[in-house]
């Protein structure tokens, strides 16, 4: 069965830092791509804030969030992260672990909630 769990969303004050980070079983992570995206409940449409390839050798950042935070990824420990740096109130959201996106392999994870208050 293929799984994506993500974990390390809180509650942080604005300013502050957390570390996401989401670990895939079921399936040969390193050959797939990754992204983190963000969605608020009952919104259709999903805000994606970082893309890395499988080999880490392409990433992408949404303008919204460059700078501040860093997608990784280490396929030995099937593992995924996102370190996220001075937090911003507009930054609350659910945020997901999603391989392949708009592929017809995508899949993602039941995400983790990231809360900034001010």
């Amino acid at each position: 069965q293929e799984k994506l769990v993500e974990s390390g969303g809180g509650l942080v004050q604005s300013g502050g830092s957390l570390r996401l980070s989401c670990t895939g079983s079921g399936f040969t992570f390193s050959r797939h791509g990754f992204s983190w995206v963000r969605q608020a409940p009952g919104k259709e449409v999903d805000d994606c804030v970082a893309d890395i390839s499988p080999d880490s050798s392409r990433i992408w950042y949404a303008d919204s969030v460059k700078g501040r935070f860093t997608i990784s990824r280490d396929n030995s420990n099937n593992a995924l992260y996102l370190q996220m740096n001075n937090l911003k109130t507009k930054d609350t959201d659910m945020y997901y672990c999603l391989r392949d996106r708009f592929r017809s392999t995508e899949h993602r994870g039941r995400g983790t909630q990231v809360t900034v208050r001010t």
